[in-house]
């Protein structure tokens, strides 16, 4: 996803991860919207709080490792162009063609519509945007069997006709069948999550968790993918995965205040939650590591763990978790990975065709896009190098 006063996430949260410090932190000229200025005033927070002291830092100790998925450990691209495929097929199945196109343009104007700045989540608009193609094909052919009883065209169809031909098109759709055109999306997403997995991504994770073998690995995910899923590959590497999708008032409170050029948007609370679960998982991890041994278990560890986040997204990856006290790994890949989201936020590229962010929201991200880059603490161009960069933050480099 703090001596200057870090403004607090939306909602209290216990356990919260200690502040951090930056030694690579560069100046950022605020942007005037106010959208940019909460993730200004975290920068300028770490900033403040560098030591003064010459002496050479201990290397820190490293408790949480979160990873972005999409882009960040696979291009999401070929991944949702395959489960689009499958999709399609699967609308066949049930008597229905489409191509796909037709999703994704129903998604788009399912989000354009939402005007009043009600967040849906990745899963709801693509269900409804299955129920909608599935009643705009039983309406079609309602209709073109209403016209043949009629002798007459569609176009000459009287409106009391039309009207009841729309309600028995919305009828007749079965909302299991909705859920298994979806399931069947989804099961092929991390299918081919996992056949489009960068190369190096495992044989980084397998350093980092020979490194570190207490160290906990998590997703912080805006969709629905979880690695934890991905049993042929990342799922034996990761300890827990936390989806926007899993606190449905945080994503809506989020997405009504993005909406606003004016607002203050909190990228905190989906990072917050992901350190909740973490400290979770941790001290079950200890009570099992330190089983029998209560002497050592009791014992106090002293400083709190360093916490890193990794992604290719400055706002969401980089200035959601540094202003809770992470540091940031910003993967900026060479052009033959095929990343793609970050081609939103530059001027004249083409924008991805699964894309469905309308015009204000990507103006508003670039704006928080820009108030992020001073909180990058490292940033790659190849997977190879995460174990390197990675120790380069605990010594403090």
């Amino acid at each position: 996803m703090q001596s200057a006063e870090m403004p607090p996430p939306l909602r209290a949260v216990a356990n919260s991860p200690p502040s951090t410090t930056s030694s690579s932190l560069r100046s950022s000229s605020p942007t005037k919207s106010a959208l940019s200025l909460r993730l200004m005033t975290a920068a300028a927070a770490l900033s403040e709080t560098e030591s003064s002291s010459e002496t050479p830092q201990k290397t820190k100790t490293l408790g949480l490792i979160t990873f972005d998925l999409d882009d960040s450990l696979y291009p999401i691209e070929p991944v949702l162009h395959e489960a689009n495929e499958i999709f399609v097929k699967a609308m066949e199945n049930y008597g229905y063609s489409l191509n796909t196109n037709d999703i994704v343009e129903a998604g788009k104007k399912i989000r354009e519509e939402a005007v009043d700045g009600t967040a849906m989540s990745h899963t709801e608009v693509r269900l409804e945007a299955i129920r909608r193609e599935m009643e705009r094909a039983m309406l079609e052919r309602k209709l073109e069997e209403c016209a043949e009883d009629w002798a007459t065209e569609v176009e000459s169809l009287t409106a009391p006709i039309r009207n009841s031909a729309e309600k028995w098109a919305k009828s007749a759709v079965s909302q299991t069948v909705v859920e298994s055109i979806y399931s069947a999306w989804e099961r092929e997403r991390h299918h081919s999550a996992e056949r489009h997995l960068y190369p190096e991504i495992v044989t980084a994770l397998q350093e980092i968790k020979e490194k570190y073998p207490d160290v906990t690995i998590g997703a912080v995910t805006d969709g629905k993918a979880n690695p934890m899923l991905m049993v042929f590959s990342l799922a034996p590497y990761f300890d827990l995965c936390m989806s926007w999708e899993d606190d449905a008032s945080g994503r809506t409170e989020f997405f009504k205040e993005l909406g606003n050029v004016d607002g203050n948007a909190d990228l905190q609370w989906i990072y917050t939650a992901a350190y909740e679960k973490y400290r979770e998982v941790d001290e079950t991890k200890r009570e099992m590591r330190c089983k029998g041994e209560d002497k050592l278990c009791n014992a106090e560890d002293g400083e709190d763990p360093l916490w890193i986040h990794i992604g290719d997204d400055l706002a969401y990856d980089v200035g959601g978790s540094a202003s809770c006290g992470a540091k940031t790994i910003l993967l900026d890949l060479d052009e033959e990975y095929g990343q793609t989201a970050k081609a939103r936020f530059v001027s004249g590229a083409k924008m991805p065709s699964w894309n469905t962010a309308s015009e204000e929201e990507i103006v508003n991200r670039k704006a928080m896009n820009d108030a992020a880059e001073s909180m990058v603490d490292k940033r790659i161009s190849r997977l190879s190098l995460l174990p390197d960069a990675i120790d380069e933050i605990l010594k403090g480099e």
